[in-house]
């Protein structure tokens, strides 16, 4: 499988759990500031897998990528996470949809962004050399909504924490593994799904 840093985890976590023979190869998180980079990445890697006999499967969703990933799931006849983002797996897009519906200036976290924020987001967009550029990226953000879970009290102190630096309102739900854990069982299983998902719109 290759994996979204930001999932690799949890992926290893659930796959040790359920038994499955799954290898995770994991892209670096930090392709999320870059998305045009991403299925380039995965097909690099999916060939070199592929090469080995290898069944490849991508544990991404769309993210951000415009179809991009889509195609290359077609050529090379691998299929990856429904969802246009980590989000819609992990808290469902339907609950997903309506959180940005009901108010379109959402910051939304997972886990992983909450424990590695500064080194992902706030290093990796430059904010720590270019601080003044916070509003340009942030300012039309009306609230923090974090997808927890796995949430204990440190990661709590710092969703606490950014939302703080946003100077808004944190939400927190908890939506556990279970959408990542369906969504995993359709890829690793024997027959595998029948073709690349499309994107949930």
């Amino acid at each position: 499988m290759i994996a979204c840093g930001a999932l690799a985890g949890h992926i290893r976590d659930i796959a040790g759990r359920r038994g499955w023979p799954v290898e995770v190869h994991a892209l670096p998180a930090g392709l999320h500031n870059r998305p045009d980079r991403i299925a380039p990445a995965v097909a690099d890697l999916a060939a070199t897998l592929q090469a080995r006999g290898l069944r490849v499967v991508v544990g991404y969703a769309d993210c951000g990528s415009y179809g991009a990933l889509d195609e290359v799931c077609r050529r090379l006849g691998i299929s990856r996470l429904r969802g246009l983002h980590c989000y819609d797996v992990l808290g469902g897009a339907s609950r997903v949809r309506a959180l940005l519906t009901r108010q379109p200036g959402t910051y939304l976290l997972t886990d992983y962004l909450v424990a590695s924020f500064d080194r992902t987001v706030v290093r990796g967009l430059g904010l720590d050399r270019h601080p003044e550029l916070w509003p340009d990226y942030f300012g039309h953000y009306r609230r923090v909504v974090w997808l927890a879970s796995d949430r204990d009290p440190e990661l709590t102190r710092r969703a606490t924490s950014i939302a703080a630096r946003f100077g808004l309102p944190l939400r927190v739900i908890d939506v556990g593994v279970g959408g990542l854990e369906t969504e995993l069982a359709r890829l690793v299983s024997p027959a595998g799904p029948g073709s690349p998902p499309p994107a949930q719109g």
